[in-house]
């Protein structure tokens, strides 16, 4: 192994853009276990890499963070083992970490020049080592590949890889189970009618990190009423506003964004408002009615949903696109 082969592999990852990846996640989906497809997704989007490569680029990337309203924390290399705790494969990082940059400095030549098939590939000497169903490893490692392109490979390989494995011990059907499962109304439930309840899940790997909505509550509404002190641990949340952060609830910031992991069909179509803004701050690009990404003062629940609150936020989606059309003109106006 030499610093070479890394130098090596990372100018190879340095070659695939925000497009490429996006085929890449697509390409990897049906190779996922079930459990971590939409994680995976959720992922991919909390982190984008035309975001990173636009900071890296900027003159000044203070300043330019400071213009995108960027809050908390977004870069992975600040959070190299933490950022997928959400992903069912996380309890895997261990072996996925040393998997990932044993290919990395491995000298050997690879059997793919395709990212995706050294994904798969990786993943699956991981699970053999561990013993494991390698579509439950997947996705984790895809995460591993990506941040190391964002993070680089001396930060990579300084980050310690532990995770807490006591808090994840049921199987990945249980916890599919677990998010398809309404709350009971109890004998006499069909007489609350609009007043049903039910429960949002914040945290998966965190016993008591959920709240109750009433239905047809919005997502920050019903956060609302939970009153435990979530700004010590992340400033961006509002004090006694619950652990969503939010600020103007009518779509206009983008602070309380969210992916959801399970139960998107049990939440309120996405108005065309909605619609419109996550792709302004650049959240996600889609017109589906139920998407993975969600502005949680937009979204309103009428059954059991998992969300997962992202470590960050911002208002970035009209500068990429800007950068992208003038990068369009400048190639056009290049001559043959």
């Amino acid at each position: 192994m030499t610093d070479n082969a890394g130098t090596l592999f990372t100018a190879f990852l340095n070659k695939h853009d925000e497009q490429a990846w996006d085929r890449v996640v697509t390409s990897l989906l049906h190779s996922i276990n079930e459990v971590d497809r939409t994680a995976t997704r959720i992922w991919f989007a909390f982190f984008p890499l035309a975001l990173v490569r636009a900071l890296e680029t900027a003159d000044d990337p203070a300043k330019l963070a400071a213009r995108l309203l960027l809050q908390g924390r977004y870069l992975l290399e600040d959070q190299i083992d933490s950022s997928h705790t959400f992903l069912y494969g996380h309890r895997y990082w261990p072996e996925v970490k040393k998997g990932v940059e044993r290919h990395a400095l491995s000298g050997a030549a690879p059997s793919s020049l395709d990212l995706a098939a050294q994904i798969r590939e990786i993943a699956g000497q991981v699970a053999s080592e561990i013993r494991i169903d390698p579509s439950l490893v997947v996705g984790i490692t895809a995460a591993g590949f990506m941040t190391l392109q964002q993070a680089g490979l001396p930060a990579f390989q300084a980050a310690s890889g532990t995770v807490e494995r006591a808090k994840r011990t049921r199987s990945a059907a249980e916890v599919l189970k677990g998010r398809t499962k309404d709350d009971s109304q109890g004998p006499l439930g069909f007489l609350r009618g609009d007043r049903k309840i039910w429960t949002v899940t914040f945290d998966e790997s965190e016993k008591g990190s959920r709240f109750k909505l009433i239905d047809t509550q919005h997502l920050t509404t019903a956060a609302a009423n939970d009153k435990r002190d979530y700004h010590t641990r992340d400033p961006r949340c509002v004090v006694r506003e619950g652990p969503i952060p939010v600020q103007c609830r009518n779509a206009a910031c983008g602070t309380c964004w969210v992916g959801v992991l399970g139960g998107a069909e049990k939440l309120s179509p996405a108005a065309p408002l909605e619609s419109r803004k996550i792709k302004e701050f650049g959240y996600i690009d889609t017109d589906e009615q139920t998407p993975i990404i969600r502005l949680a003062c937009q979204a309103q629940g009428h059954g059991a949903v998992s969300i997962v609150i992202p470590p960050w936020n911002g208002v970035f989606g009209r500068y990429l696109r800007g950068l992208k059309t003038e990068g369009e003109e400048t190639n056009s106006n290049v001559k043959p």
